[in-house]
């Protein structure tokens, strides 16, 4: 089993000292956003705790602490994850499903090549080509028990725009999932907050023995993103 995958299902706040906060100056062609954004990353546990662990992005926190709660990566689960780069999220599911042993499956697609991951099949390409589906369902060698998707495309700045932006994908990955996933499967999307996706939710409603609103401790108190989370796939009933 890989360093990032461990034994443990733990995932909270991750467990490091405390140190003095450490401030980065404007200089050069560094903008003060992005001065901003460097102090953030050099002063977040998870950065740091993510690092330790050999996840390759802060991210992969989330979902250990939204598995930890709804429990819905199982040992032998196949599981599609839309969005993958830079890969922490195929990390997490890989060793909860055990699929380097063999026991699970997990295959993932995104935009950017990802370095490969033992027990995951990885594939470059963008999700919303009409090939994608049919790709991703040849991959995964079955039907799915889990479709995550942490896609989000790049904010603009308004908040009501990248509320829509998102919330399409969301929309095109349920689409999918209702294809794929088995009965009793699970349904995992990144939204952001914006009142908009009441159409989504009731949709999932109806597919979904459970629908629930999450934000892990690891999405950051600032962010507009939220999770949903959908199980219990009730299977297709397109009348």
């Amino acid at each position: 089993m890989s360093k990032a995958g461990g034994k443990r299902r733990g995932g909270g706040a991750p467990t490091t000292r405390r140190v003095p906060a450490v401030r980065v100056k404007t200089a050069g062609r560094r903008t003060a956003s992005s001065t901003q954004w460097l102090e953030r990353q050099l002063n977040d546990p998870y950065v740091s705790e993510a690092k330790r662990l050999g996840y390759r992005s802060r991210a992969a926190f989330k979902l250990l602490q939204l598995d930890d709660r709804f429990h819905f990566l199982k040992p032998g689960g196949r599981i599609v994850d839309l969005g993958t780069a830079p890969g922490g999220w195929a990390q997490v599911a890989v060793a909860r499903v055990k699929a380097e042993s063999g026991r699970g499956r997990v295959v993932g697609i995104d935009l950017l090549a990802v370095d490969s991951i033992p027990g995951a099949a990885l594939l470059k390409g963008d999700f919303l080509d009409e090939a994608a589906p049919a790709a991703l369902r040849q991959a995964l060698e079955g039907p799915a028990d889990v479709v995550l998707s942490d896609m989000a495309a790049p904010t603009t700045g308004h908040a009501a725009t990248d509320h829509l932006r998102i919330l399409a994908l969301a929309e095109a990955a349920h689409a999918f999932a209702r294809e794929v996933l088995a009965p009793g499967g699970a349904f995992v999307a990144k939204l952001f907050q914006g009142g908009a996706e009441r159409t989504l939710l009731e949709a999932l409603k109806r597919d979904f023995a459970s629908v629930r609103h999450a934000k892990p401790p690891a999405s950051r108190s600032e962010s507009a993103e939220i999770y949903v989370v959908a199980l219990g796939f009730r299977g297709r009933n397109d009348a």
